[in-house]
């Protein structure tokens, strides 16, 4: 035989992508003994949960359809005698076999069972095709799917996706393509079955916990790690690859018992999200950057003799519309000073002026190093010195907003549907909403946050992404 004697399509539905957070809505199965299907079942399943109302317009299946279905614990003994002997065959296997082992460690008992994947199945026989979701295999080979992300239309396609590659290939073919598709991947110690494989292929931020359950609501749950990612699944795989054997890759991922992750509607609310995440919550693997409630820019004092010639202005939740003579965006005095030492070097200013030497008598240390024009030995006026200082500063400060009032960046993942829509003015970051038609809502009091104004430096030097704003308020220049 060219595929394993027993087999059993199967499919789920669910209230959401994680295997031990979401619980399973529908099942479907059909059993097939030696090519011939001997028993076709299917049933909605109550979750105890609600449906998200995305997750209901993505299936089809409703709150209230679930309402009076038996819960899972009452189809167990089905389920697992239609299992029973059989290779567990389904798309992605293993996010549905993740989701029914689960569902059985619920309530206490043991599932198990030898699993065929029909993506890699795909892949094994069909090498040239570059995408093998089942949408594709659905268009590609002509399959018939009653009901597209029901649990019985779902597990029919894929029996039909067989059948058609076993009269196609040679029985030794599918032999060698099944070996290869009932293959194991490592599985990582500490992790849910099914996890990592659940985990959608779109852009978003996940969560590492070193605890196994979340925590009561009003507890603490703070992650060993947060970031963000184009392709979560990718991502997230990356962290738990063989090659990650040594290094703070390999004690994070020792340490890891659960992963979350939010979905986003493309790359800027990754890093908008990621941002909050690691300033909010801390975590101690994360590379987390110095509060920026201290930022200060930097005011020249006029006509001022000694030292300091210049002021620390607090910038932080202020308005940079009103700002004025303010130059630069430090977090700390180290980071002013380095900037002070580069402008003394390359405008021979004099380091004692500028508040990083001691002492009042005689010439700087800079100026007998020929790196000082001597404002301290009285070579050139204070004016003259400042000015140059200022003209230093100049190139430090804030870029002016490119746009004469607030705007909108709007994002919209194709495959998941998801939409955000994010608004700044003067650098600073007014909100965000899921819909286009809550923008009107945005509180448009500016905030200056030195993090934000360094992402939207680095996401607005990108031509397409500047091509992609538009006014915050339609008819108002942008």
């Amino acid at each position: 035989m060219s595929l394993p004697r027993r087999l059993a399509f199967i499919d789920v539905e669910s209230t959401g992508a994680h295997p031990v957070r979401d619980r399973i809505t529908e099942i479907a199965i059909l059993r097939v003994e030696d090519g011939v299907l001997v028993e076709r079942w299917e049933s909605l399943v109550d979750p105890g949960i609600p449906i998200p109302p995305l997750i209901q317009q993505v299936t089809g299946i409703t709150n209230d359809m679930v309402a009076g279905a038996p819960g899972f614990e009452a189809l167990a003994d089905r389920v697992q005698g239609l299992l029973a002997d059989c290779v567990f065959v389904a798309h992605n296997a293993r996010f549905d076999f993740g989701f029914i082992k689960n569902a059985f460690d619920r309530i206490g008992r043991a599932f198990d069972a030898r699993v065929l994947c029909t993506v890699k199945l795909s892949r094994a026989l069909f090498p040239e095709h570059h995408r093998h979701g089942l949408d594709a295999l659905i268009e590609r080979h002509g399959l018939h799917c009653g009901a597209r992300h029901r649990a019985m239309g779902d597990t029919e396609a894929l029996w039909q996706f067989v059948q058609m590659a076993q009269a196609q290939f040679a029985p030794d073919v599918i032999a060698r393509a099944a070996e290869r598709a009932m293959k194991a991947p490592a599985q990582t110690p500490g992790l849910p079955e099914g996890l990592l494989e659940a985990i959608p292929d779109v852009p978003g931020v996940y969560l590492f916990h070193a605890e196994a359950e979340a925590p009561p609501p009003g507890r603490s749950d703070r992650p060993l790690f947060a970031a963000r990612a184009v392709s979560l699944r990718a991502r997230v795989r990356e962290h738990f690859a063989a090659s990650v054997r040594k290094g703070k890759d390999a004690e994070l991922r020792e340490q890891v018992r659960r992963v979350e992750w939010v979905e986003t509607a493309g790359e800027l609310d990754a890093i908008l999200r990621e941002a909050e995440l690691v300033k909010r919550l801390r975590p101690p693997f994360n590379r987390v950057p110095e509060s920026v409630d201290e930022a200060f820019a930097l005011r020249l004092l006029d006509n001022r003799r000694r030292p300091p010639i210049y002021e620390r202005v607090p910038i932080a939740g202020t308005d940079p519309a009103g700002w004025q003579g303010l130059h630069g965006v430090f977090r700390n005095r180290r980071e002013a000073e380095n900037l002070l030492r580069e402008l003394a070097l390359l405008y021979r200013l004099c380091p004692r002026r500028l508040g990083l030497e001691s002492g009042t008598i005689g010439a700087c240390s800079a100026f007998h190093a020929k790196r000082c024009a001597g404002v301290c030995a009285r070579r050139e006026s204070a004016a003259e010195h400042d000015a140059r200082l200022l003209g230093g500063l100049a190139s430090a400060g804030i870029k002016p907003w490119p746009w004469q009032g607030a705007i909108v960046v709007a994002e919209r993942h194709a495959h998941s549907g998801r939409e955000a829509y994010h608004a700044f003015d003067q650098w600073c970051h007014l909100g965000s909403v899921e819909r286009r038609e809550d923008l009107p809502s945005i509180d448009r009091t500016r905030r200056f946050d030195a993090d934000i104004w360094r992402l939207l430096g680095r996401w607005f030097a990108v031509p397409a992404n500047m091509a992609a704003v538009e006014p915050l308020v339609p008819g108002e220049p942008g």
